[in-house]
C-alpha cells in the first residue's frame, strides 16, 4: 500500500492560525530577552561603576542604534508579558476552543501593537 504523503513540506505555501504565530513569537520573543539581559546587565554595570561612566552611559541613550536596540528589547518584553498572560489564562481552561483561542490571539497582537508604539513614543 502506498502512502500519499508529503515528501517535502514547503513552508511558504502553509498558513498558521493567529494561535500558532503566537505561540511561535512568544518564543522568539523570550530568546530575545535572554541576550538582551546581557546587555541591560551590561548597561547597569557601566551606569554604576562611577559618576562620569554614568554620564557615559547616559549619553549612549542619544545615539539612534541604541535607541533601536532599547525599543526592541522593551517590545520583545510587553510582547513576552502579554502573550504569556494569554497562557496562563488558556491554562486555567479558558480560551481553549479555536474561536476563542484565536480572538485572544488577535487581541494580544492589538496590545503588542499598542505597547510597542507607546514605548516607541517613550524611548525617542
Amino acid at each position: 500500500m502506498k502512502k500519499q504523503r508529503p515528501v517535502h513540506l514547503d513552508l511558504q505555501t502553509i498558513r498558521f492560525p493567529a494561535t500558532a504565530i503566537a505561540s511561535i513569537l512568544h518564543r522568539v520573543s523570550g530568546v530575545i530577552m535572554l541576550f538582551a539581559v546581557g546587555i541591560l546587565i551590561w548597561l547597569l554595570n557601566e551606569s554604576l561603576a562611577s559618576p562620569e561612566s554614568f554620564a557615559a552611559t547616559q549619553s549612549l541613550f542619544d545615539n539612534l542604534l541604541v535607541k533601536f536596540v532599547i525599543w526592541g528589547i522593551l517590545t520583545a518584553l510587553g510582547y513576552h508579558l502579554i502573550v504569556g498572560v494569554r497562557h496562563l489564562i488558556m491554562d486555567t481552561g479558558r480560551w481553549e476552543e479555536l474561536a476563542s483561542g484565536i480572538a485572544s490571539a488577535k487581541a494580544a497582537f492589538a496590545l503588542s501593537i499598542v505597547f510597542s508604539i507607546i514605548v516607541g513614543i517613550w524611548v525617542w
